[in-house]
């Protein structure tokens, strides 16, 4: 579909989204991450909330030579990717942004809404579309990220006034948030067991990996700022019998950041579903995180991946990875390259049945599904009640 400044959506789309949802809201869920992106948060929720209803994951806008438009397109039963499009040198983008995602809207969805924020900048284009609900799923500090715009606080701070139920995806960010809002709850990084438990499965591991000789330290994530590239070159140089695989996509950084050694293996991206299969030729799983500003309040989705899949782990002193991880036995911290070297050794040795069974004890209660049926009812609460005083109101009338 294609928008300009003064003009109307125009029908061309992939595939016909307009059929009637046997839910009785759809769900727009706006977010900086692209769907395609790194499976993690919001598509382990999003893809759940698309069995019981609609969703629409709507990115953020991508610059093009040219009229604006929506690329629009079906990944599976119940959802829909959405990512505006609009010109380079638009003068006023904000107002082309609003125009398409309200005509959007105004032809594809149903009455009623709800609005899930990933990020608060996207509020600029959409604060005028009515929902039922509106929920912030705060799943970083994003202030503190590298080349954060810098109205995001003051966004941040208009979306938890206008929100009606907010989540955040750690303990301290819970911590750091819970006094600006009445309704807030904390659900930390969950996991799916069943898919990284296939690590344990003794399968094949994928050839790109298999000439990689062992003992290996697996890393699988985004490489960006919240990497500590220092400690890795560092944690090489002390320890060449062990080898260092990297798994993701570098972000926000150059490639010529990257230390390179012989014994530090790129192997790029590589699909959700494949990560079991890597992760099960590794002997230890390392997050070596830089410990500033950017990772204060992160939650690493991939400690609880890591130890469905089996592993021992080595981290740096990431707040939520302290609590509850080391504090629990599961987690090594180590705050050097020299400790982290330490830590390693020690790690291949343990005895690997005792911890696979204690993992297996704590991670039962932190399942996705188990999140998204709790984070359901807290917004069941919500809709339930705008409905209820939508229809006092109309008996009122």
């Amino acid at each position: 579909m294609y928008i300009d400044e003064n003009s109307h959506i125009h029908s061309s789309v992939r595939e016909d989204i307009s059929d009637a949802s046997s839910n009785d809201y759809d769900l727009l869920c706006f977010s900086h991450l692209r769907w395609d992106f790194v499976f993690q948060r919001p598509q382990h929720l999003m893809s759940r909330f698309a069995k019981r209803g609609r969703v629409f994951f709507i990115e953020e806008p991508i610059t093009i030579e040219g009229e604006a438009y929506m690329d629009v397109s079906k990944r599976e039963d119940g959802l829909t990717v959405v990512v505006p499009h609009i010109p380079a040198n638009a003068s006023r983008p904000e107002e082309i942004l609003r125009k398409l995602i309200g005509e959007f809207v105004d032809v594809h969805c149903n009455i009623r809404l709800v609005k899930w924020y990933y990020t608060p900048m996207m509020t600029l284009w959409t604060d005028h579309i009515p929902a039922e609900a509106i929920v912030y799923d705060c799943m970083d500090e994003l202030s503190a990220f590298k080349n954060a715009p810098p109205e995001l606080g003051r966004t941040e701070f208009q979306l938890l006034s206008d929100a009606d139920l907010v989540f955040t995806g750690g303990k301290s960010l819970y911590n750091a948030k819970k006094l600006n809002h009445p309704d807030i709850h904390l659900f930390p990084s969950s996991i799916d067991v069943h898919h990284f438990a296939q690590a344990m499965n003794g399968d094949s591991e994928p050839g790109d990996q298999t000439s990689i000789p062992m003992p290996r330290a697996g890393f699988a994530g985004v490489i960006d700022e919240r990497f500590d590239c220092s400690l890795l070159a560092e944690l090489a140089d002390i320890s060449p019998e062990w080898q260092f695989v990297i798994i993701g996509p570098v972000v926000k950084i150059s490639d010529a950041d990257l230390p390179q050694r012989p014994n530090i293996h790129y192997l790029g991206s590589r699909a959700y579903t494949d990560l079991p299969k890597y992760l099960g030729g590794w002997q230890v799983a390392i997050m070596p995180f830089a410990i500033n500003e950017a990772t204060r309040y992160i939650s690493p989705t991939k400690t609880p991946e890591y130890l469905a899949a089996g592993l021992p782990v080595v981290s740096t002193a990431i707040h939520d990875v302290v609590d509850p991880y080391e504090k629990v036995g599961l987690v090594r911290i180590a705050d050097n390259a020299k400790d982290f070297a330490t830590a390693l050794d020690e790690a291949i040795d343990i005895d690997l049945v005792d911890h696979r069974e204690r993992a297996s004890v704590f991670l039962s209660k932190s399942s996705w599904d188990d999140t998204f049926e709790k984070m359901s009812v807290k917004l069941y609460g919500i809709t339930a009640g705008a409905r209820a005083k939508a229809a006092v109101e109309v008996v009122q009338i």
